[in-house]
């Protein structure tokens, strides 16, 4: 019975990237601005990965969205829940724009970690 309550509480296989941090950098570097610090983790263990990737257009790989403040502001993408009323607004620019100038694109952490902040 121990094994079995221990292969359900551990994650592992190929879905380990579900619990990493997703570094989107296309652009911030070059507008001036951190870059952002996604944690898929926290959104993750919330949501049904449908949620983002089939409701709100995501495609389903690190670096494949383009992603703007102004789609943001205008809705789409992380605009659909961060509005102000379901969960921060875009006035709060450093709470995603967290990560230091020049930090490469993709994912960190994972399984390895099970966290932001620990890569």
């Amino acid at each position: 019975m121990m094994s079995l309550l221990i292969s359900v509480l551990v994650p592992y296989g190929p879905g380990l990237a579900e619990y990493a941090d997703v570094v989107l950098n296309r652009e911030s570097d070059k507008a001036g601005v951190r870059p952002v610090i996604f944690p898929h983790w926290f959104h993750r263990v919330r949501y049904q990965c449908r949620v983002c990737h089939s409701e709100l257009g995501f495609e389903m790989r690190a670096g494949a969205n383009l992603v703007t403040m102004q789609d943001i502001t205008d809705g789409q993408f992380c605009g659909a829940c961060h509005d102000g009323e379901i969960a921060w607004s875009t006035e709060n620019c450093d709470l995603c724009h967290s990560a230091l100038p020049g930090t490469a694109a993709g994912i960190r952490g994972g399984h390895e970690t099970l966290g932001p902040g620990n890569w």
